[in-house]
C-alpha cells in the first residue's frame, strides 16, 4: 500500500508564527510566550535535613516566632499540669519537674517579647 504523505510528514523547522516587521515586537512576543509556555524553574528553597518533619519559614519575624513559642509552651504547660495531677508518687514529681522547665521557658520567651516591644516603642 502506498502512502501519499511521508511517515512522519516533513515539517518546516521555522516557527509557525509569522514574523512581524518590527523585531522589537517579535522579541517581546517570544519573551511572553516563553514566560507562559516554557517557564524557567525558580530558585529552589533550601532542602530540609533528611528525616526533618517540620520546618519554620525563614521569613517570619522574631516577634511572631516568640509569640508562637510562648503559646506552644503555655499549651505544653497545661497538658503537663493536668497529667501531673492524675499521677501519684515519683511519676508526679517527675512530671511536675518537666512542667517547671516548660514554665521557665515560657517566662524566658515572654521576657524576650517584652524586650522586643520595649525596643519598638522607643
Amino acid at each position: 500500500m502506498f502512502k501519499a504523505t511521508p511517515n512522519p510528514p516533513d515539517t518546516d523547522p521555522a516557527s509557525p508564527r509569522p514574523k512581524t516587521k518590527s523585531p522589537k515586537h517579535d522579541e517581546v512576543t517570544d519573551r511572553v510566550l516563553d514566560h507562559y509556555l516554557n517557564p524557567k524553574p525558580g530558585k529552589p528553597e533550601a532542602e530540609p535535613a533528611p528525616g526533618q518533619l517540620f520546618t519554620v519559614n525563614k521569613d517570619i519575624d522574631t516577634e511572631s516566632l516568640l509569640a508562637n513559642l510562648s503559646e506552644t509552651l503555655a499549651s505544653a504547660n497545661a497538658l503537663a499540669n493536668d497529667l501531673a495531677f492524675d499521677l501519684d508518687g515519683s511519676r508526679r514529681h517527675f512530671l511536675l519537674g518537666i512542667q517547671q522547665l516548660i514554665e521557665l521557658g515560657s517566662l524566658l520567651a515572654n521576657r524576650a517579647l517584652d524586650n522586643i516591644e520595649t525596643r519598638q516603642s522607643t
